[in-house]
């Protein structure tokens, strides 16, 4: 439920599964997918839950969990319940990153279609990709002035507005994480993805970045599609 003014909470947690976890009768893995499933299921009432998987193709994680809420303490309580159940607790969480809505402080007037007053609110596209990563610019990239900051942003903009089928959802974590933004680009097209990121490579902003993996790529899934896949 939205909530005028307020900011939300944003979670990406990428979890692998224990290969343990396949040799166990498969009765027992019945119960536990049960299990893990309700659970998800059921903070999926509370919270935005979005289901993802990367599994077959990155070695240090098999799916993650896109988690948005106005209270922290749901991230806790959903990840106590989740790894307290059956399948949970074969699983281990190598990465996880938090961060917040805001405005930005570049872009205050700028709004993508269908998003109209909504910076404060994360309204996934649903679409069947989505591409997330850590971002860090360097300290010279806050050492220049406002207008040039802008500037560059606003080239950043338009290059994106090349790529309509592309939407990016950029979340802040200034204090509250080791990164400075978790940036997450949601699309049916991966090719056109990787056109923009190549082209964004040749932007004046570009000598500003200091980190931006690592980058995963990530399948919306059911989440039974998702539990069934990697178990």
């Amino acid at each position: 439920m939205a909530e005028n003014g307020k900011r939300q909470w944003v979670n990406y947690s990428f979890y692998k599964v224990d290969p343990q976890w396949r040799r166990l009768p498969e009765e027992e893995k019945e119960s536990g997918r049960n299990e893990f499933l309700e659970v998800v299921e059921g903070y999926s009432k509370k919270i935005m839950v979005f289901p993802y998987t990367n599994f077959g193709y990155r070695p240090d994680c098999d799916f993650m969990i896109w988690r948005v809420s106005y209270e922290i303490e749901d991230f806790e309580r959903m990840t106590k319940d989740m790894l307290n159940a059956g399948f949970g607790k074969y699983l281990t969480t190598p990465w996880s990153f938090l961060s917040m809505t805001k405005h930005s402080v570049y872009v205050s007037d700028h709004v993508h279609e269908g998003q109209e007053g909504t910076r404060l609110r994360v309204i996934p596209s649903q679409s069947k990709f989505i591409f997330v990563y850590p971002f860090t610019k360097t300290m010279d990239w806050y050492m220049l002035p406002f207008d040039k900051r802008r500037r560059m942003m606003q080239e950043h903009i338009e290059l994106g507005h090349e790529f309509p089928n592309v939407k990016i959802n950029t979340s802040y974590s200034f204090g509250i994480d080791d990164q400075e933004f978790i940036v997450a680009f949601e699309t049916d097209d991966p090719a056109d993805f990787l056109d923009l990121v190549m082209k964004m490579r040749e932007q004046d902003a570009r000598p500003y970045t200091e980190k931006d993996t690592p980058i995963f790529t990530c399948i919306k899934k059911t989440a039974k599609e998702m539990i069934d896949l990697v178990s």
